[in-house]
């Protein structure tokens, strides 16, 4: 086949035809992946990027970052740049019905004093939030939500998505360039959405996951945020993504007075808004809308889990304003939780690694919200007793919240007496040891302290993100590991070699009837995890050794008072107890772990490994002023997370704690805080507003007028 380059003599002839050749790329790629009205056959555009693809391979001196071909191709990357977002992203608040949906519309109408007032819905896609920042046309940054603030930047992700445009089919200069304006960078816009999976490319992608015997992946808006954040971009590429932008972040730069103007500059920009945006005048045409919108959820393309309702006007939308973590002039419409039923098979029981017995319920497979579900946890031999759940069962199952899969009750007019009243073995079903349920509790435990179930929980346990964070060593994993004799506890994970994992047999065979191992790359990324977690905080460690009653905060608190795990392994039950916040019980449960000989032997081993069970004792920053204070922090701030804010406190010395007590010394107390405000007013503890916080967090001191 002849060299579509061959009929350029120069570099300026083939400078021309290059600029062409893209131009075309980007409209007709805007016309198949954002309008979806193609123009040209795929044979017809294929031809123009291989064109295009000679030319620049020719003379690559004209190769930009802008062209069609470079969606994929940057380097992987190691990991994602923190990137702070010019303006928070907010959340929204919920309406959970249509009664609730008309509270806010009447509020709304009520502050807008008679005004007219128009809404737009939109269908509230369920996949991960981007922000997508263009320079002079071109993009330059494609961010993550994060925490609203915070997000990652995953540029090199996100280019290969070809709904997203390289660069703006818009022209020209804003009508108010000093708020777009950079003095090194030029015209600058950003604009916001969602990043999805259709369904038909997630169902491909599960089909495939299958045939190569790895683990499928729960559901499409889970697939697309894991593909956004892969460390190499051709894998992003290869998940078949997709897009629906709906926020100009500053939309009076561009003389945009509307969300209705908005949506369509954005579609005129070459990005892919949805086509069933609907402009509504009043709350009946809304409400028309919602109810359509829950009619049409399984007929889309993609999944929705709502409507997200806008006031149409920007003038408005400025007059409402927002509260400390929602804009005013918006609300999520949210469907009520998918309901469907099925026949509950069996109620299996599940041994934790404090050696808690805990029911499950699994039935057969059913579609819910986006994927398939078979198991859900029952949480005790009372919550079933309340729901007279028996085996054989037509059961109704849901995902609270849309995540979590929940057996909402029986559906008891069908029962034909064939079903089965089922009660708690005696015996854990895991060891045979007997089981014992302690006066006062609801959960039985296993007595037996070597029961391999809960060796596979405290494994798991360990290498949590809570804990020592061993990315990538998840249950499938471990349960591998243990059952080819290469695990035991959580020391002889720093034992394991690369060559060990990378032909871990998975239990799986291909196609071809071979077996699936873990392989080289899996391997390197557990290597690169496991040593990362040599290095883990004390208080991680501690944590992560699974003591009963010692979770996170336990454990931050014993490491802020002994410093090294030795030091903790010999201390009194009575020195324990005095530490603030852990009384007799926890000190009798850290002693009993102490006391146990293989406990030491592990941690004995864990220091050979070189993992650090020791802190280095250091000079804080900041005087600690606020040392001998307890502060709880309650409500939604405006300029912190919730864990910021009690980080700063605890640099100046002070105790963070979760709930109000009579030793509390101040409440922090944002927006819509609950009860705890409550319960702070009722004990009469000093409450303080985020002004008053930013003070103390500013100065060191305490506030005004308050003692210690």
């Amino acid at each position: 086949m002849p060299d579509p380059s061959d009929n350029l003599t120069s570099i300026e002839a083939a400078s021309a035809r290059v600029g062409k050749l893209r131009d075309e790329l980007r409209y007709h790629a805007h016309r198949y992946y954002s309008l979806d009205a193609p123009e040209v056959s795929d044979a017809a555009y294929d031809a123009l990027v291989r064109e295009l693809e000679a030319i620049e391979a020719r003379w690559p001196e004209l190769v930009t970052s802008d062209s069609p071909t470079q969606r994929v191709g940057a380097v992987p990357s190691g990991q994602f740049a923190s990137v702070r977002h010019a303006q928070r992203m907010y959340s929204l608040d919920n309406a959970m019905d249509l009664a609730e949906l008309d509270v806010w519309l009447e509020r709304v109408e009520r502050e807008v004093a008679g005004r007219a007032c128009a809404f737009v819905c939109e269908l509230k896609i369920d996949g991960s939030s981007l922000a997508l920042t263009y320079e002079d046309r071109m993009l330059v940054r494609a961010a993550t939500r994060g925490d609203g603030t915070t997000g990652e930047d995953v540029t090199s992700n996100v280019r290969t998505v070809k709904s997203v445009p390289l660069k703006l089919l818009v022209g020209g200069v804003p009508s108010a360039p000093e708020t777009l304006f950079d003095a090194e960078s030029g015209w600058r816009v950003e604009v916001r959405g969602e990043v999805y999976m259709p369904k038909a490319s997630f169902e491909r992608l599960n089909a495939e996951q299958e045939a190569a015997g790895l683990p499928l992946f729960a559901n499409p808006r889970n697939a697309a945020a894991g593909a956004v954040r892969q460390k190499d971009p051709a894998i992003t590429a290869s998940r078949d993504l997709s897009t629906f932008m709906y926020q100009v972040v500053e939309p009076r730069a561009l003389g945009l007075e509307s969300q209705t103007a908005a949506l369509t500059w954005l579609r005129d920009a070459g990005f892919r808004v949805n086509p069933d945006i609907k402009p509504c005048a009043a709350g009946p045409d809304v409400h028309a809308f919602c109810e359509w919108a829950l009619s049409a959820r399984d007929t889309l393309p993609y999944e929705i889990d709502g409507v997200v309702v806008k006031v149409d006007s920007f003038a408005l939308q400025d007059e409402l304003g927002f509260t400390s973590k929602a804009p005013r002039w918006a609300v999520a419409f949210k469907f009520p939780p998918e309901e469907k039923t099925t026949v509950l098979r069996e109620i299996r029981v599940q041994v934790g690694r404090t050696g808690a017995l805990t029911p499950v319920a699994e039935f057969d497979p059913v579609v819910v919200a986006g994927s398939t579900i078979a198991r859900a946890t029952l949480h005790n031999e009372d919550e079933i007793r309340r729901k007279d759940l028996r085996v054989g069962d037509t059961v109704v199952v849901r995902k609270a919240g849309d995540v979590i899969p929940e057996v909402v009750a029986p559906v008891a007019r069908l029962r034909d007496g064939s079903e089965l009243e089922w009660t708690m073995p005696a015996m854990c079903p895991s060891c045979g040891s007997e089981v014992w349920r302690e006066e006062g509790e609801v959960v039985p435990r296993c007595t037996n302290a070597g029961c391999p179930a809960q060796r596979l929980e405290r494994l798991g346990h360990w290498a949590g993100r809570g804990a020592l964070d061993i990315d990538g060593m998840g249950a499938e994993i471990i349960t591998r590991l243990v059952e080819q004799g290469l695990l035991h506890d959580v020391a002889d994970y720093y034992l394991l070699t690369r060559d060990m994992l990378a032909a871990l047999d998975m239990g799986r065979v291909k196609q071809d009837g071979t077996p699936v191992l873990l392989g080289e790359t899996m391997a390197e990324k557990l290597m690169v995890s496991l040593e990362a977690s040599r290095d883990r905080p004390l208080s991680k460690l501690i944590f992560g050794l699974g003591i009963r009653h010692v979770g996170a905060t336990v454990s931050e608190a014993l490491s802020a008072a002994y410093g090294s795990l030795d030091a903790l392994l010999v201390a009194a039950p009575e020195d324990l107890a005095a530490v603030d916040g852990i009384g007799p019980v926890i000190a009798g449960s850290i002693r009993a772990f102490a006391d146990n000989a293989e406990n030491v032997d592990i941690v004995r081993r864990l220091q050979r490994a070189e993992v650090r069970t020791a802190e280095e004792r250091t000079e804080p920053a900041r005087p600690q002023t606020l040392a001998g204070t307890t502060w709880v922090l309650t409500g939604a701030l405006e300029h912190f997370t919730r864990d910021e804010a009690g980080a700063a406190l605890k640099e100046l010395g002070a105790k963070v704690a979760g709930s109000v007590s009579k030793k509390t010394s101040f409440v922090v107390a944002g927006a819509d805080a609950g009860s705890k405000l409550d319960r702070a007013i009722e004990l009469g503890v000093p409450v303080l507003d985020e002004a008053e916080l930013d003070r103390v967090l500013a100065s060191g001191e305490l506030p005004s007028g308050a003692g210690s």
